[in-house]
């Protein structure tokens, strides 16, 4: 793990690329965090915890950060952080999921597995705090990986 960047620096790198709604922000850095587990074994950031709620995986620190924007789109930032190796797995997080409505990645969040399994036991629209593990996350987005790769 990079002890240098945060979770507000992953945020950060999206709002760089475009303005974006809180909900499609907290996606996108949810697949980063996960994708960077699959691809390169390791931590993209500190406090980078997703937890499963009813609208899908959900930063608890960006949740606190951006929620007065409500449904309005957080403005672009000016710069962002070098990620360095990482930097590759944010561009393909990007390249793979811009073009997707906030809507379109909560359904597709809610068919994965790491969310599904999170979600276990709780009902459609009941509170949830349980942590998606970034162990599960890790193994799922690379077998997706690998089942690409043999395509």
């Amino acid at each position: 793990m990079n002890d240098y960047f945060d979770i507000e620096d992953v945020a950060n790198w999206f709002l760089n690329k475009s303005s974006l709604q809180h909900k499609k922000l907290q996606k996108l850095s949810y697949y980063a965090v996960a994708w960077n587990y699959a691809l390169l074994d390791a931590p993209l950031c500190k406090r980078d915890t997703f937890q499963a709620w009813i609208h899908g995986p959900v930063s608890p620190v960006l949740y606190d950060l951006y929620k007065n924007y409500g449904w309005t789109f957080i403005p672009q930032t000016e710069s962002a952080a070098d990620f360095g190796k990482s930097e590759e797995v944010l561009d393909f997080v990007w390249e793979v999921y811009k073009d997707y409505s906030q809507f379109q990645l909560e359904n597709l969040t809610h068919s994965e597995l790491p969310w599904e399994k999170a979600r276990a036991g709780y009902s459609e629209f009941e509170r949830s705090e349980e942590v998606i593990s970034p162990e599960i996350m890790k193994d799922f987005y690379r077998k997706l990986y690998e089942n690409s790769q043999n395509d």
